[in-house]
């Protein structure tokens, strides 16, 4: 896994401020294989709270993540409690590093 165990806490302090201290996060993608450079912070978040608060828990989370990573491309699936599993959260689990 290419982030740092400081990296790692950020993001599990970010995620429970902007969806609550049960929110389980995964990073997955090309950040979860030490072989390969570069790439962007994939991360998928199973959420508990309902899809209607979504869109600003996710913008939350995002900033927060600016704000004490720096500057870093992110991308962020969520998985809201009253949602439908789609095939992307279950590849993001499947292949993913659990970070909570």
């Amino acid at each position: 896994m290419r982030l740092s165990p400081e990296q790692v806490a950020i993001i599990r302090q970010a995620a429970a401020e902007s969806f609550g201290p049960e929110a389980r996060v995964w990073l997955f993608g090309s950040r979860v294989d030490d072989s390969k450079r570069g790439g962007d912070i994939d991360l998928y978040i199973e959420s508990p709270q309902p899809s209607a608060d979504a869109l600003d828990q996710q913008l939350k989370f995002w900033s927060l993540l600016q704000r004490r990573l720096g500057e870093q491309r992110i991308d962020i699936v969520i998985r809201a409690a009253d949602s439908t599993p789609q095939a992307i959260h279950q590849i993001a689990r499947r292949t993913g590093i659990p970070l909570t």
